[in-house]
């Protein structure tokens, strides 16, 4: 009863703190959690992108002719995330030039687009994705951007008679690190809480990121998109950053970190996150994020602030040294109870 009521007054401390608890009982398992897997966007930066540049690579296209077909093309794709929202933003969205089909976006993928007309479509998406073998190409340009801590995305057309994709131009776009992001860490890196930043951003990308926000050993990353099931077993606990992470190896990034033996607790936002927050010892979402990531959670943060988790935390720890405390009472009341029955038998 009394760890019961424990719980009861935690969860409704927490509610006033903008903090929604779905399950109980993940206050007091959080208390005890030494893994935090967090996404990039949306957790250590702000759930918001912005353009910053749009770098033409195609000689023959002028920049107006270019910024129009880039517009043309975002404006017939849904806003299903916020980095086409943020070319949504830069662009207008608006434009009378409608779609024969639209590609929309997969985490499987790692692109989407739209066709015009027959046999040629414009897409828009990961250059390691899009650009494949011609990827080296590019490579010191698209690296060089990156070491800044800017996503890259490429736009081009593909030609379903050549098979062949043609970039057009690079498009530059960046979040901005929460502003207590550093200060959160740092807490949890003092309360020995390790902290792996899983993203579907490039691995370099996301490293550079996770070290502005003072995470230790940011350095340590991996591009996971080409991993078998068992490197990706080998690599959890050796890792920091993990790039280029699907849905389904988000899942297993998570079953490797439990099968070594540690308490597992997952942040995300997104619908590609629903699988390792169902998977994680305790999930939280941020409420900014899609309603199915909200749903699946155990805890949702209500005004989406990561600052929260510290508090949290400490609730559950409150929580654990109660009814530690409690159970001491019993036990000692138990004790005397016996005694006295033994000496007055």
């Amino acid at each position: 009863l009394l760890a019961s009521i424990a719980l009861v007054v935690s969860v409704m401390r927490l509610g006033r703190k903008k903090v929604l608890v779905h399950e109980m009982a993940c206050v007091e398992t959080l208390a005890r959690v030494n893994v935090l897997c967090v996404d990039k966007t949306g957790t250590i930066t702000e759930n918001k992108m912005s353009v910053r540049e749009i770098i033409p690579l195609a000689k023959e296209e002028e920049e107006t002719s270019l910024h129009a077909l880039i517009g043309d093309v975002v404006a017939n794709l849904d806003a299903d995330n916020i980095t086409m929202q943020a070319l949504k933003d830069y662009f207008d969205g608006k434009s009378e030039r409608k779609a024969q089909k639209v590609i929309p976006f997969s985490s499987q993928r790692k692109y989407s687009g739209v066709r015009f007309e027959e046999g040629l479509y414009y897409l828009i998406g990961a250059p390691e994705q899009l650009l494949a073998e011609r990827y080296g190409k590019y490579d010191v340009q698209i690296l060089d951007k990156i070491d800044k801590g800017v996503r890259v995305l490429v736009f081009g057309r593909y030609g379903e008679e050549q098979h062949l994709f043609e970039p057009l131009a690079f498009i530059l776009v960046s979040n901005p690190i929460r502003r207590d992001a550093r200060e959160t860490f740092e807490y949890f890196q003092k309360e020995d809480v390790c902290i792996k930043v899983i993203s579907g951003d490039h691995p370099k990308a996301a490293a550079a990121v996770a070290k502005k926000a003072g995470i230790a050993e940011a350095d340590r990353y991996i591009d996971v998109s080409q991993l078998s099931d068992e490197e990706l077993q080998k690599a959890a606990p050796v890792y920091t950053v993990f790039g280029r992470v699907s849905p389904e190896q988000k899942k297993k990034l998570l079953l490797a970190l439990k099968k070594a033996g540690n308490v597992v607790a997952m942040t995300g936002d997104g619908v590609n996150d629903v699988l390792a927050l169902k998977e994680a010892d305790c999930s939280i979402a941020m409420a900014s994020g899609s309603e199915a990531a909200s749903n699946a959670a155990q805890i949702v943060l209500l005004d989406s602030d990561f600052a929260r988790m510290p508090s949290v935390v400490l609730e559950g720890r409150r929580v654990v040294n109660n009814i530690q405390r409690s159970a001491s009472l019993f036990l000692v009341k138990n004790l005397f109870s016996m005694l006295m029955t033994l000496f007055t038998f």
